[in-house]
Parts: structure tokens; C-alpha cells; sequence
């Protein structure tokens, strides 16, 4: 198999496991091109952009905060002005986040009753040929179980830095599958990887049908979307883990 033009960026389909294990565990980050079925990729994109239930999700000193959007627009103006000041504020300084998020339910049964896309694709990743190939590529075999939660960036959108390290999650790895199938990087939202002195050492824009896969901890961030972009930026994002005893 070729190497393309961007040294970690394989296709998935026919690729050597352990060709990419050895590149993995070198650089701690793979971007593999064509990840799913161009199909699959297609419905999962038209049902993102179909959904009415995106809850907008930021961070503060209490938590994490899902507000749906029907609790938004009640807002008044110059309340959520001033929510965005403290979401901003705190982004100076501190770990801040604002996207609006879906989040796929961890437990199975929940999973199954709902029966959508997105759901099929978490239990996809939680069992079976992905999984399996999860494992090997990360060379952690205790992997069995994905989280996930859909994504959706609009202008003013960030996340700042962080490792996704959290004490009892037992995160080994972390994927970001992109569903976003036009976008410039001048408009933002390019997912960055930090040293340890918070310089950038790779930085990828988002892309249609691309899964980026990278160790636990690793400092990595999301630029702000711009105004100037027409679209959302839209991905599916998780945590590869390890279930303890109490969660099987």
C-alpha cells in the first residue's frame, strides 16, 4: 500500500493492520481516508443535517450544560449575550467548549430502541470487525466499548486544549469521524495537535469521510469556525474504552 501525500493518511479499505499499528504507535494519531462506505458516510451526513434535537453543550465550574434549542431561542437577547461572554471568558483562561452535540446513549438496550444511524454505528464500534480492528491498530486489546455523540460546529464554535484523560472513564484511544463534505480551513475548525509546550504539531481540517484516530492523553483542541463559513462543521466523536467489571 502507498503512503499519500499527508504522511499519516491511509484508506482503510485493503490497508495492513499492522502497517498501521507501527505508524500509530510511533506518532499516536492515524488519519484514514474512506473510513466508512461511502453510503453509510452519505445517510449519516443527510441525518445530522435532518435532526431537531442538537443540544447546545458548553462547560463551566458546576459541569458540563446541554441546553436544547428550544430553551435557547426562549432566552432573551441579551441573555444569551451573556451567556456567550461567560462561555468566552472562561475559554481565556480555562478548558471551554461550544458546539451543539447529540449524544448516543452508552448503554446497549438504549442503543438498540432507538435504531437510528447513529446508534447502529456505536454499536458497530463496539463490537465485531471495527472493534477488532480498533484493537489491533492501537495495540490495546482491552478496548470493548466505544462512547460517541454527533457534533456540530457553527460559527463561533471551539474547543480549547485538553487531553480527554478522566479519572474511572478508561479512555485508551479517541476517534473523530468527519462528515463535513465542502469546507475551506481558512474557516476554522481545524482539529490541532499540541507538544508539550502547546506548539501545533499537526493540524487537519475538517473532510467528509475521514476518521482520525489518537491515543489517550494527548493535548489536542478545535479552532473556532469563523463567520465567514457558509456550513456546520459536522463529526462523530468517541472514546475507546475499557469497560470495568461494574459496567459489563
Amino acid at each position: 500500500m502507498q503512503r499519500k501525500e499527508t504522511e499519516t493518511e491511509w484508506s482503510w479499505q485493503g490497508a495492513d493492520p499492522s502497517v498501521l499499528a507501527e505508524e500509530y504507535e510511533r506518532t499516536g494519531v492515524l488519519r484514514l481516508a474512506d473510513f466508512l462506505d461511502p453510503a453509510v458516510a452519505d445517510d449519516l451526513y443527510d441525518h445530522l443535517r435532518a435532526r431537531d434535537d442538537w443540544k447546545r453543550s458548553i462547560t463551566s465550574a458546576e459541569g458540563v450544560h446541554d441546553i436544547d434549542r428550544q430553551t435557547m431561542q426562549a432566552f432573551p437577547p441579551e441573555t444569551r449575550a451573556q451567556l456567550d461572554e461567560a462561555v468566552y471568558a472562561r475559554a481565556r483562561y480555562d478548558f471551554q467548549f461550544r458546539y451543539e452535540t447529540i449524544r448516543i446513549p452508552d448503554d446497549r438496550a438504549e442503543r438498540e430502541a432507538q435504531d437510528d444511524v447513529l446508534s447502529r454505528l456505536a454499536l458497530s464500534f463496539s463490537s465485531g470487525p471495527i472493534r477488532d480492528f480498533f484493537r489491533t491498530v492501537t495495540g490495546v486489546k482491552e478496548i470493548d466499548f466505544a462512547d460517541a455523540q454527533a457534533t456540530a460546529y457553527s460559527p463561533g464554535d471551539f474547543l480549547t486544549g485538553h487531553d480527554d484523560l478522566i479519572a474511572g472513564k478508561n479512555r485508551h484511544a479517541a476517534y473523530v469521524i468527519g462528515l463535513t463534505p465542502t469546507w475551506r480551513p481558512e474557516w476554522g475548525g481545524l482539529l490541532l495537535f499540541h507538544d508539550e509546550h502547546r506548539d501545533v504539531m499537526r493540524a487537519y481540517p475538517p473532510a467528509m469521510n475521514v476518521v482520525t484516530l489518537f491515543r489517550v492523553p494527548q493535548s489536542h483542541s478545535v479552532t473556532e469556525v469563523t463567520r465567514a463559513s457558509p456550513y456546520r462543521r459536522y463529526s462523530i466523536a468517541g472514546w475507546l474504552r475499557a469497560e470495568d467489571d461494574a459496567q459489563r
